[in-house]
């Protein structure tokens, strides 16, 4: 990638009935949020949407984050602009946001793109690829490597707008009722997990089963699955996984930096005043980051009340994750191969990769590799 070119890329602009034509452009600079921006002009007209999501109200950061935006919404508009947020099942099924969303059923949702490989494979970009981007380096792309812009041409022809709406971190590998040392343990094996990393799991033998998250314990519970991903301790824990399969096992491979997304549909995006549009994704921009904050702080104290509990905490086999890695960029090449969209950003992507990988193999590698395996030489 061109040194110029990349810097002049960004992800935090394209607002509005312009906002799809501005991914184009190469000059764009983020919007930034001042102190002293004045207070909504009462004048404005009034806004009611509904936001469906994929996620039940007892997870809550997930399901928070949704009513934080709204919230946030509505105070920074004086409560001109409401939206209500609803929990999966209320409005539509946790897996059928987007349709949702592009039907018009309700204005906007909170959700993850890789739910829908079937209105393309190329969404998988907007929330993880195994192997891919960790959280930083995944907003890194999206906001200044041309990631939402590329995501938004293809929401585009869905008409949709979507906006970087959180990130949980690299996940875990999820909880078994048995060991997997082997690839060979993994044939035959019957587990929940979305995405592209299912469609790897797959090819290497396993029979996956797709379930929104508030069906995975029971799914568990009554044996019809022997294993199932979530997401990390602390969401693990509140469906109380921990309860129906003893082995949790790290690292999670398909999700290393795990994007959600707040979707809009663009023609009611388009009726809105550039002020609420402004202030909408000024509040999906805090959260992105405040999600990931609020996970990597709440997560440690989790997981070791999990392993005092009982739960076997397992790394996954040198074997098995190599063989996995190597049968992901088999796949990504074959899917290059006979999708366009896809191909597209899957080259533009690795080059991005490649780049920050190499920077942080030196910093943050090079800094943890000492310091996390020393934490108390102070």
């Amino acid at each position: 990638m061109k040194r110029r070119k990349f810097l002049t890329k960004t992800g935090l602009g394209a607002i509005g009935a312009t906002a799809l034509g501005a991914c184009n452009s190469q000059s764009e600079k983020p919007t930034i949020t001042r102190a002293n921006t004045p207070k909504t002009d009462t004048r404005q007209p009034s806004f009611r949407w509904r936001m469906a999501t994929s996620w039940p109200k007892s997870l809550q950061i997930l399901f928070e984050a949704a009513d934080l935006l709204c919230q946030k919404v509505n105070n920074m508009t004086n409560g001109r602009f409401v939206i209500t947020p609803y929990a999966a099942g209320e409005l539509t099924d946790g897996l059928k946001v987007l349709q949702a969303v592009q039907d018009n059923m309700v204005e906007c949702g909170h959700t993850a793109s890789y739910y829908y490989l079937d209105y393309g494979s190329a969404l998988a970009f907007g929330t993880t690829l195994p192997f891919g981007l960790t959280a930083s380096q995944q907003n890194a792309w999206l906001y200044y490597g041309g990631g939402l812009e590329a995501m938004r041409r293809l929401y585009q022809n869905l008409g949709i707008i979507n906006f970087p709406g959180g990130n949980t971190g690299t996940q875990m590998g999820g909880w078994f009722k048995q060991e997997v040392n082997t690839i060979e343990d993994f044939r035959g094996l019957r587990m929940r997990v979305p995405g592209l990393g299912g469609k790897i799991l797959q090819r290497l033998g396993v029979e996956i089963k797709s379930l929104p998250g508030n069906r995975i314990f029971t799914a568990l519970e009554q044996n019809t699955i022997d294993a199932a991903e979530w997401k990390n301790p602390h969401a693990d824990q509140t469906l109380g996984l921990n309860k129906v399969a003893p082995f949790y096992y790290y690292p999670g491979w398909w999700e290393p930096g795990t994007s959600y997304e707040f979707q809009v549909n663009l023609e009611q995006w388009n009726k809105l005043p550039v002020e609420y549009q402004e202030i909408f994704q000024a509040a999906a921009t805090d959260i992105n980051t405040k999600m990931l904050a609020q996970f990597n702080a709440v997560n440690g104290e989790v997981l070791e009340g999990l392993v005092l509990s009982g739960t076997k905490l397992l790394p996954f086999s040198s074997e098995i994750l190599q063989a996995s890695y190597k049968e992901a960029f088999i796949m990504y090449e074959e899917m290059a191969s006979k999708d366009q969209d896809f191909r597209n950003i899957y080259r533009q992507w690795q080059e991005f990769r490649n780049q920050i990988y190499a920077w942080n193999n030196m910093n943050e590698l090079g800094f943890a590799n000492f310091a996390l395996k020393h934490p108390n030489l102070a």
